[in-house]
């Protein structure tokens, strides 16, 4: 069955990988958080991305999870796979079996390793070229501070117009409102989706500036999405209000919680059996979960019931 098509708007959280209280990876877990996922309304789920803690998934298992993750959501939303890699080669790799897996769109991160190895523009547009000539798919660029790369507004222009199938670019910098209407006014219609990022941090400034979407957790996606959804629609006021009222949760995520908040909600509400995350990352703190909850169960998250 051919992949659905990735449209240029919408949210579209990442799916938290869950393991056991020993540490592997909860492959019916999995399939649950998929499922939870696609009853929030999401537009489409990304799969192995950071928030899904890949940087401690071993090949195999990112090929058992892809696999899993396709067939399970089989083509009920669109599945964006991040393929992100220093190497090309492995970056190129990784994206062709995503696009034999049923992928619609791949995400990547420029190439990058620790601190001080990275590749010049040069090197960053024949990675992405590699990758988009081995797999076919639309591309969304991450722009993040995790890589360490400086990614400037007339180099992601240039870098769409060098590589069509680049077409989407997630902006989680400093300053992302800025940087995306900026990308934006640049770019024209090469730029066919510009998301925010940053678990929505910074979700109106961003869809002001012009962003059509978001890339957020899957912590709360049911009430982000009619913030989206409003303020497209050019009910902006609206739009505020309801951002307004889940942004304390929103932000005690970003700025306490991180990856591990999804996972606490999703086990609280029986989504999963276990918040686990794999070391040297470690549990929240008692008292940051409690927190967390407190603020979850006051908005009413799905996330909170969907296994009860």
């Amino acid at each position: 069955m051919p992949a659905p098509v990735m449209p240029n708007s919408g949210i579209y959280p990442i799916a938290p990988t869950p393991f056991t209280e020993t540490g592997e990876v909860d492959l019916d877990g999995q399939k649950r958080v998929l499922d939870c996922m696609i009853d929030q309304g999401v537009d489409g789920i990304c799969i192995l991305a950071n928030y899904s803690e890949q940087f401690l998934l071993s090949d195999a298992e990112r090929d058992t999870l892809l696999d899993l993750c396709l067939t399970h959501v089989a083509g009920r939303v669109p599945v964006i796979v991040t393929t992100s890699h220093f190497s090309t080669r492995l970056a190129a790799e990784r994206s062709k079996r995503a696009a034999e897996a049923g992928a619609s769109m791949l995400m990547l991160m420029p190439p990058y390793h620790g601190t001080a190895l990275k590749a010049d523009e040069k090197g960053i547009v024949e990675h992405f070229a590699a990758v988009a000539e081995a797999s076919g798919l639309p591309i969304m660029v991450q722009d993040a501070p995790l890589s360490g790369v400086t990614l400037s507004v007339p180099f992601l222009v240039r870098l769409g117009q060098a590589v069509p199938q680049v077409t989407h670019f997630k902006v989680e910098t400093a300053g992302a409102a800025a940087k995306l209407r900026t990308l934006i006014e640049a770019g024209g219609a090469a730029i066919k989706g510009p998301f925010d990022g940053e678990e929505s941090i910074t979700l109106m400034a961003d869809l002001d500036a012009g962003a059509t979407g978001t890339m957020c957790s899957a912590l709360l996606p049911d009430l982000i999405k009619p913030v989206v959804t409003e303020h497209l629609a050019g009910r902006r006021d609206e739009a505020a209000r309801i951002y307004a009222r889940i942004l304390p949760l929103i932000n005690y995520e970003n700025r306490q919680c991180g990856l591990r908040a999804t996972k606490t909600a999703m086990m609280e509400g029986g989504v999963i059996k276990s918040d686990a995350v794999r070391h040297p990352l470690e549990p929240l703190h008692p008292a940051t979960k409690a927190g967390l909850l407190e603020l979850a169960r006051e908005a009413d998250v799905l996330a909170l019931r969907w296994g009860k």
